[in-house]
Parts: C-alpha cells; structure tokens; sequence
C-alpha cells in the first residue's frame, strides 16, 4: 500500500502533464485555425470545426467537447483585443486562397449558424452581441428573378425539353385518334400511281431525258461564241429561245398530255426549272468572261493575268475558254448549285460513312413523308371539303388549324430531307466544297431574313444574275426587290397550276404577299415577337395555299365528273 501510495503521486503528476500538453496542442491548433480562416467569434469557431450549440463534434467526445467550447471562446474572445482582432477586421471579408474554407464556404456556414439560434445575444442596449459582425445574419442580396432579361440567366433547356416532350404527346394522340378513325391508310403501291396513269407511258421521265438537248444547245451556242463565230446579238438571241423553249415545252406536254400525272409533271416541271436557272447562270458567266478577256486584250499591262478572275492562273485551274467542255457542263448541271463558276471548291475525298449517313436519312425521311401524308394530311383535306362547299367558316377555320399541324410537319422534314441529305449526298458524291444550302432561318425576326436564308442557291442565283444586274442597270433597291419577289411568285404558280391543269394564282398571289407582310413585321414585331410571326405565317400560310387549290382542284375534277351525264 505505502509502495502504492508513493507511485500515485508520480502516476498523477505524469497524467496530469500529459493532460496539459493535450490541452496546450488543441487550443494551439484551434487558435491557429480560427486565425487563419479569419473567424473571430465562437460561432466562427464553431462552424470552422463543425460544432453546433447542441452536439459535439466528429471524433470528439463530450468530454472533449466541455473542455474545448470554454477555451475556443476564450481564445477568441482574447483576439479580439489584440492581433487577432485586427487579423479578423483585415480578412474577415477577403476571400481566402485555401480551399476548404473558401469565402463562399466560409460565409455560408457562417450564416447558418448565425440563423441557428447559436448567435451571441444581444446586449441590454438592444445592440448586436460583442463580435457579431454586419454580415452574420445576411441572407439576402441584390439580384432579379431568373425569367427577367436583366437576369444575365440563359439556360433554358429544361423547358425546351418540355415543350419537345409536349410536342411529342400532343402529335401523339392525335395519330392515334387518326389510327382508329381511319385505320391504316399506308400503302406503298399507291404511291406508284401518284407516278405512273399508264404502266407503258413515261412522259415525265421522257420529259427529263429530253432535257438535255437544251443543254447541249447552250453549250454550243458558247462554243461558237468564245471562237468568234456568232456575234454577241446572235448569240443573245438563241440562248433567249433556247430558255424560253425549256420553260415553255415540258409546260405544254404537261397540260396537253393526258397519260401525265401530276406529281409526275411536278418532277418534270422542276427538273426544267432547275436546268432554266443553270443554263441562264452559264450562260452570264461565260459573257463575263468573254468582255475580261476583251478588256485584257486592250491592256498590254495586263497580258499576265487571266480572264478567270482576273488574276494569274493558279495550278490545276480552269481558264476561259478551257472551261467550255462537255465534262465541265455535266458536272455543272449535276452539282447542288445553280450559279455557274469556272473552277468550283473541291473536297479532297469522298467521306463513305457521311455519304452513307444521308443516303440512309433520304431513304428514311422518304418513307416518311410518304407516310404522314396519306395517313395524316389526306384524311384532313378530304373531311375539308364540305365546310368549303358550305362555306361554314367556323369549320373552315377548325381544319385549317387540323391541317397546319401535318402540314407543317411534313414541311419540316422535307427541308431537311432535301437541303441537308439530298444536297450533301449529291455534294459529298461529287467532291462539291461549298456546302451552305441553308442558313438559320429558323432564327429570322423578319420575313426578308427567312427568304434570304431557308435557299441558299435560289437565294444566291436571284442576287448574282437578277437582283445586282438590275442595280447596275439603275433601279432601285425596292423595284429590284420586288422583281425577285414577282420572278419567285411566277415560278411558284408555274410549278402548281400547270400540274394541276388550272390557274388559280393562289401561290402567285401569296409570294406577292410576302412583300407587304415583310414591312409589316419588321415595322411592329422585334426580337422574338418578329420570330415569332415569322413562324406563324409559315405555320398557317402554307395550309391557306394547300386547301385553296385542292379545293378548286375537287370542285373542277370530281364535282364536274358527278354533276354530268
């Protein structure tokens, strides 16, 4: 016992030593860590080391605990006299370069622990608590609502997945009322008659094949041309009747010849449209090149340089009148453009896996479109043409706003089927570098803008060979603007009423339109109110077009066949 007795002592004063040197170590490490986040209150503390007014921290006891809160409070309560004080006043509002106790954290946990009841009380003259600064009970700060433009906030792709999510559901159910009002109404064979009255009579592709005899007209025309054998007025005037006999041919073999149908004479009547605005490009071009070369051949300064741009030949590059080849004319007459150049951008190679890509989305999107509108727009015009008859505009006005869903529809996946996958295949088949068919016209904030975008090669034919010719020549911007709108609205009437054997000027009358609506809108719509009405007429002004001519297109075709002998 007395051996005992004499150990305790040395037993208790190494306890307690090593007690002290515990002690001494975490108020150490809680002074320096409160110092260097810059916390200077016992909630600062705490929140640094994750202590609450009702718990201990992780890894620490309750005894700990006791022991540690009294001597955080008087270390910090100590620093607010001295240096730490000061340290606290110069770094409690700069941002701190270490990473766990960031300014966004470190003020965040601040405030909750100001806003958890832990916050020191207030004093007995109703002032805050002695180190509670401004900022601990803040949770407030200026700044605007997310749907306000002042906002700076952009990200808005939860509701356009909405709205596409939304599209979806709503399109879906009505196919499936169509589905079980109607059934079934796919049928591929039938697509075939659209084509073909007579299996043994193609005039249509006879049409096409015809075609190149006024190709080959106008390139020798050019022959003769670039060595002298025809004059300039003699060369006018056959390309003059060569243009208008492709305008005007395939027009009367389609309105005369009855074993033609109409989506047959549509094809045939824009394959001679096409060939029309090439020819008439190839044929300005080769002129240009011919008054460059005159030009040159009076400027002996000039000898070195080339009619082909007006500067020296580059390697691999085509010169007038090299260029007039039948290879030259062909490649020309196939690639997706309808502005003649004498030495087009090339890619270096044909990427197979782009190229299988769009053949896949033609055949895809092909069988698509076939599909919607027999099962989805047929329907609709047929059950159109009684309130017609009756003229019930109430039901007038309820299948329009039916139709233009479809309609719409289908006219979006035919942009894409022909601009991006037919044009590219073609492109991408033919090494053709220049691949801007389209640009953002789904953006456009006026009409002007949607027309300058949506075609890219009419768009560039109607500046380079019609728009600035007519401003060299003298007329204004608005009667220049105009006559591409007037040349637009004749070939869209000639594409439709001609097919269909009777004129209406419906697609005439609704090209002119664009004209006053154009003024209109970028006179009161901006921003995305123009968008918008941009979307609205070509939502709504193509079925106004569609039920126009089909309706005259019944009472002319079945309602003369019922009420005749």
């Amino acid at each position: 016992m007395g051996a005992g007795g004499g150990r305790q002592p040395v037993s208790g004063s190494r306890s307690d030593a090593a007690v002290s040197r515990r002690r001494t170590g975490r108020r150490a490490l809680i002074g320096g860590a409160v110092r260097r986040a810059g916390y200077g209150s016992r909630q600062g503390a705490a929140a640094a080391f994750g202590l609450e007014s009702g718990g201990g921290a992780p890894g620490l006891g309750s005894g700990e605990l006791g022991g540690l809160r009294p001597r955080v409070r008087a270390e910090t309560m100590g620093d607010r006299g001295g240096t730490g004080g000061s340290r606290r006043r110069r770094t409690g509002s700069r941002p701190s370069s270490q990473g766990g106790g960031g300014p966004a954290a470190a003020e965040e946990e601040v405030r909750d622990v100001g806003a958890g009841g832990d916050a020191p009380a207030p004093d007995k003259d109703g002032g805050a608590a002695v180190g509670s600064g401004p900022w601990d009970l803040r949770c407030h700060r200026l700044q605007d609502s997310l749907f306000s433009s002042d906002s700076g906030f952009s990200n808005y792709r939860g509701i356009l997945n909405w709205c596409v999510v939304m599209l979806i559901l709503s399109n879906a159910r009505l196919f499936l009322e169509n589905l079980i009002k109607y059934g079934i109404l796919v049928d591929p064979i039938q697509v075939v008659s659209l084509f073909l009255k007579d299996p043994y009579s193609w005039p249509a592709l006879c049409l096409v094949i015809v075609a190149n005899v006024f190709a080959v007209a106008a390139f020798q025309v050019e022959k003769r041309l670039a060595v002298g054998a025809l004059t300039e007025q003699a060369g006018l005037l056959l390309h003059v009747l060569n243009l208008a006999t492709v305008l005007c041919f395939p027009a009367a073999v389609a309105f005369l010849q009855e074993s033609i149908t109409p989506v047959g004479s549509v094809l045939a009547l824009m394959v001679y449209t096409i060939l029309f605005l090439k020819l008439f490009s190839y044929r300005d071009v080769n002129l240009w090149c011919r008054e460059r070369r005159a030009r040159v051949k009076t400027k002996p300064a000039s000898a070195g340089k080339k009619a082909n741009g007006g500067v020296a030949q580059r390697a691999g590059t085509v010169s007038y009148p090299d260029n007039l080849t039948y290879r030259d004319l062909y490649y020309f007459l196939f690639a997706p453009t309808l502005c003649y150049e004498l030495n087009f951008p090339r890619s270096p190679r044909i990427r197979k896996r782009f190229l299988l890509r769009r053949l896949l989305e033609m055949l895809f999107f092909t069988q698509l479109q076939v599909g919607l509108i027999q099962q989805w727009m047929v329907p609709t015009i047929q059950n159109s043409m009684k309130p017609f008859k009756d003229m019930d505009y109430s039901r007038i006005i309820e299948r329009l706003l039916k139709l233009a869903v479809p309609n719409h529809l289908i006219w979006l996946i035919f942009f894409y089927w022909l601009f991006h996958s037919c044009l590219n295949a073609v492109a991408e088949l033919m090494q053709f570098g220049d691949r801007e068919f389209y640009r953002d016209w789904w953006n456009s904030e006026s009409v002007t803008y949607f027309w300058q975008n949506w075609n890219i090669p009419v768009h560039k034919w109607c500046i380079r060979h019609f728009y600035k010719p007519m401003l060299r020549r003298g007329s204004s911007k608005w009667v220049a603007k105009i006559g591409v709108f007037l040349t637009s609205a004749f070939f869209h009437e000639y594409l439709v009423s001609i097919p269909l054997r009777m004129f209406r000027l419906w697609a005439f009358t609704g090209m002119m339109a664009q004209i006053p609506l154009a003024w209109i809108v970028s006179r009161f719509f901006r921003g995305n109110y123009g968008n918008a009405a941009v979307w609205l007429t070509l939502i709504i002004g193509q079925p106004v077009a569609v039920l126009m001519y089909v309706h005259d297109y019944y009472v002319l075709h079945h309602e003369a066949v019922a009420a005749g002998p």
